[in-house]
């Protein structure tokens, strides 16, 4: 079968590191299924895998991709969970597993014809999303269902601020927040970036650093370094700083005065478990939102989208098809 790969890492050549073409068909271990995948999204966690920046038993080669919908082995459309692991080890969250792995990363993932997976990670597709927009749920719509729902824990009418604009888990916090009754603030340096951002559901769009006219009941934080001390500075006292990443470094100065005197609470968290993918898939449904989907693209030139994706070119999601 055809498949997109890591052939190792190189974090000063990322792209360098990227595989095209033949690659062994999938064989599914005990309670393990094949899916034959009809899309897959492109996310940074991919730029990652090439970089070298992966778990403690990320591997390469490996084919790349974590999210993607399709059809399993009786025809039936699914999401594919990208997570692997045991719920009773986490306390009932697979994500707190200590031996939870990725597909993607640990095991061969979705940038491929087909895919072997637990069964347990198949979830049923919105039947009113298209194969194209349901693949962007497993993973940037996911991490931010969570990130808004579980961790800031947002109630209607809330102020949310968004640091940047434009991303997969950006444009879905946008989404989603506003669906949710919130007021949702989103920060970008580029002008046309704060227009799109408004035009998908932001009540306002500031330059990054901008003085805000209120402090926010929670900052949604995946920049780092560059909008850490804005977040500190944006929220209100007691209020939450939610972290799901940090593209442009992890070690700002933590400025823990702000923390302790204003009490403000920080949360990491990571993706989602499989019982919230069915949450987000039911409210998507409900809400009839949409994903946000930037460009469809053959999985034969992902390599094209893996640059638009290290240039910073894309509003939302790239997402790949097969051949078939």
């Amino acid at each position: 079968m055809f498949a997109i790969a890591a052939k190792g890492a190189d974090p000063a050549d990322p792209l360098g590191c990227l595989y095209a073409g033949h690659w062994p068909e999938p064989e599914p271990a005990d309670g393990w299924t094949t899916v034959t995948v009809r899309a897959a999204a492109l996310n940074r966690h991919d730029l990652w895998t090439l970089c070298g920046v992966g778990g403690p038993r990320g591997r390469t080669p490996v084919v790349l991709g974590s999210d993607a919908a399709g059809l399993d082995e009786d025809g039936n459309e699914v999401l594919v969970h990208s997570v692997v692991g045991d719920p009773a080890a986490g306390r009932g969250d697979e994500t707190l597993d200590p031996e939870r792995a990725l597909i993607g990363e640990d095991f061969d993932g979705t940038f491929a014809q087909r895919v072997a997976v637990p069964r347990r990670n198949l979830v049923p597709k919105p039947p009113g999303l298209s194969f194209e927009e349901a693949a962007c749920l497993p993973g940037a719509w996911l991490t931010a269902y969570r990130m808004l729902f579980v961790s800031a824990a947002l109630r209607p009418g809330d102020t949310v601020l968004v640091q940047g604009a434009g991303g997969g888990v950006a444009t879905a916090l946008i989404a989603l927040g506003a669906a949710a009754g919130c007021r949702v603030w989103v920060t970008s340096r580029s002008p046309e970036r704060r227009r799109l951002a408004e035009l998908l559901g932001a009540d306002a769009a500031f330059p990054v650093g901008a003085r805000l006219p209120e402090r926010v009941d929670a900052v949604l934080e995946t920049v780092g370094e560059a909008t850490w001390a804005h977040s500190l500075r944006s929220t209100r006292s007691g209020g939450r700083i939610v972290v799901s990443g940090a593209t442009t470094g992890t070690m700002p100065p933590a400025e823990l005065n702000h923390v302790f005197f204003r009490q403000l609470t920080i949360v990491g968290t990571t993706l989602g478990t499989r019982d919230q993918l069915l949450g987000l898939s039911r409210l998507c449904t409900e809400t009839r939102i949409v994903p946000l989907v930037d460009r469809v693209m053959p999985l034969e030139r992902a390599r094209e989208g893996f640059q638009d994706l290290l240039d910073g070119k894309a509003f939302g999601k790239i997402v790949f098809t097969p051949p078939a």
